[in-house]
């Protein structure tokens, strides 16, 4: 499974309803720290398979779910489970970093 493109109008179907717990990728495309882990997150997606879903979340074309959730800056990486927020991180890491963040959150 891939990375899922959410929106501020899908973001409660994709995510807090969603029955496996969601990696959120905040981001933007002129941010090169996202640009940066954006690889990793797409490697994740595929490793964990139906396990769980990694979305992400443009910031600029979609700001008010970003604003909801406190964002202040990217990347900003959120995890959700049973529609909560169970974790989160802002900044650029590695990916053996951020599947260590996931598996100790889910």
């Amino acid at each position: 499974m891939s990375t899922v493109a959410v929106t501020d109008a899908t973001f409660d179907e994709e995510v807090k309803n969603s029955d496996v717990p969601v990696v959120v990728d905040f981001w933007a495309e002129w941010c090169g720290p996202c640009r940066q882990i954006g690889p990793a997150l797409e490697e994740l997606a595929k490793e964990y398979g139906g396990k769980i879903k990694v979305a992400k979340v443009d910031v600029e074309e979609n700001p008010m779910t970003a604003a909801a959730l406190g964002v202040r800056g990217i990347p900003a990486l959120f995890i959700f489970k049973d529609g909560q927020v169970v974790s989160n991180k802002t900044g650029a890491a590695p990916k053996a970093a951020l599947q260590s963040w996931i598996d100790s959150a889910v």
